[in-house]
């Protein structure tokens, strides 16, 4: 749904009218893990542009969006908008009587009504989560840099930095999108996994964008994804980035002066190219067309050369 709101919208609320159609359509479903047992539930999405932003998130066919005026705003694995409904399914509220979930009285909260009374054990981590990165944001209210972001995202204590219990976060992401049409949207990119112990590398759209087959995942002719029935046999997806990163993961682990030696260094290069995009959002640098298409592929190489 999100790959599908990027591709047909050219603003955040033209992505949530094509999500939320499909979303009505189709439904949602489909395992978050690449293993025989479905691990599945609903989702909750960020949606962003130059000036828009909102939340959307979903219970089966059926869903509620919260435009964000000001402020910040965050999400984690629950439903969290609660009376702030700016749009919603048409049927969403007769969905709730009819299910005896709301009798119609008083004010209709999304979050309250269509949340399980019963939530699994998990869900205790995910509001933890929620709670976290909230209370993070506020104490950068009116100060929120892309390093606030990087530096939430790296946060371990609260559980948005998830290294353990079998699953860690696969990569990490910050997009500055500023107002001004005559400045470039620059993302923020570790394309591997613990950004604590990762590297965010800028990339910019541009006219002849240069490739970076270090960070495609391998394609396979026979692949178990694609069989039926699916994930029967297990595939090592992992592109050479990802691999020669995971290698250096495990130099910091068993050899911590040689590791924080690696880390210094990634956030050394992390640094410059923060530095260099806050000069060029601030317009006083003006790079070649052929810098910035090369920008990302050149910051890869340059990481992995650090990694050999």
């Amino acid at each position: 749904l999100g790959r599908l709101g990027l591709e047909r919208g050219s603003s955040a609320r033209e992505a949530l009218e094509v999500m939320v159609e499909l979303l009505e359509r189709y439904g949602q479903g489909g395992s978050c893990k690449e293993e025989p047992v479905p691990f599945i539930y609903h989702n909750t999405f960020l949606l962003a542009d130059r000036t828009e932003a909102w939340v959307l998130e979903t219970a089966g066919r059926y869903w509620a969006a919260q435009r964000i005026q000001e402020g910040s705003r965050n999400i984690s694995n629950q439903l969290s908008i609660g009376r702030e409904i700016t749009a919603e399914h048409a049927g969403l509220r007769q969905r709730a009587r009819s299910q005896g979930w709301w009798n119609g009285d008083g004010e209709f909260s999304f979050s309250e009504v269509f949340s399980l009374p019963h939530q699994p054990a998990r869900m205790e981590a995910a509001k933890a989560r929620y709670r976290a990165g909230k209370e993070l944001l506020r104490q950068h209210a009116g100060r929120i840099t892309a390093e606030t972001f990087m530096a939430i995202l790296r946060d371990k204590a609260s559980g948005i930095c998830v290294d353990s219990e079998g699953f860690r976060t696969a990569g990490s992401m910050v997009s500055v999108l500023p107002r001004d049409p005559a400045l470039p949207c620059v993302h923020f990119f570790t394309a591997t996994p613990d950004p604590s112990r990762s590297v965010f590398k800028p990339f910019v759209f541009v006219a002849g964008v240069k490739p970076a087959p270090q960070v495609t995942s391998p394609a396979f002719r026979d692949d178990p994804a694609k069989r039926i029935p699916r994930f029967q046999s297990a595939v090592d997806r992992r592109h050479e980035l990802y691999r020669r990163h995971q290698a250096a993961l495990e130099l910091m682990e068993m050899d911590q002066e040689q590791g924080q030696k690696l880390l210094q260094t990634l956030r050394d290069l992390e640094k410059q190219g923060l530095e260099g995009m806050n000069e060029l959002l601030a317009g006083t640098v003006t790079p070649r067309p052929e810098e910035l298409a090369d920008l990302f592929f050149d910051c890869v190489e340059t990481e992995m050369k650090f990694y050999t």
